[in-house]
């Protein structure tokens, strides 16, 4: 059976946005002078480098094997969720305290993911195959992952952002 063309587009947008993943993670890593940021947008961005090779993998078997290519043994573990919850230590928030870069770093990484796990949950609700559509929530909680990481860090530490630049509306 011939590849699907939507699958293929699917498979080159996941891929894409692992590559803008790793380059935004890895940017915040190199530019932050900050130990504890750094070590979470390393992680980050080894994380994208990873989600790579395996959509380079799984596109491979695709033209092999069809949706079979799919068929995902298990959900990605809790190893960021784990990470993040480590990182997210008073040296971290101490670190990133009132820091904008860093703090609009975790805010634009939020929005990144977010972008994903719609895109990737938006296609398991349409694609036509069972395996397609399971493979599709398996990157949607990829992607979840590193939100939920995020957003517990941005959680800790933009109120400190918010009085620091004056604006405490709330």
């Amino acid at each position: 059976m011939p590849a699907n063309p939507e699958i293929l587009t699917i498979l080159q947008k996941a891929w894409q946005i692992e590559t803008d993943g790793y380059a935004f993670y890895s940017l915040v890593a190199d530019r932050t002078e900050k130990d504890a940021v750094r070590d979470v947008f390393a992680k980050l961005a080894r994380d994208e480098v990873q989600h790579k090779a395996y959509l380079k993998e799984i596109s491979g078997r695709y033209e092999e094997q069809g949706v079979a290519a799919f068929v995902v043994p298990t959900r990605p573990d809790a190893s960021m969720k784990a990470f993040a919850d480590r990182v997210l230590t008073d040296r971290f928030r101490e670190q990133a305290k009132g820091a904008t870069f860093e703090v609009s770093a975790v805010s634009i990484g939020m929005t990144l993911e977010t972008n994903a796990m719609a895109l990737f949950g938006g296609q398991a609700d349409v694609a036509p195959d069972h395996e397609v559509r399971e493979f599709y929530r398996f990157l949607c909680d990829w992607e979840r992952q590193h939100y939920e990481a995020l957003r517990d860090l941005f959680q800790e530490v933009r109120q400190d952002l918010f009085a620091g630049g004056g604006f405490e509306p709330f």
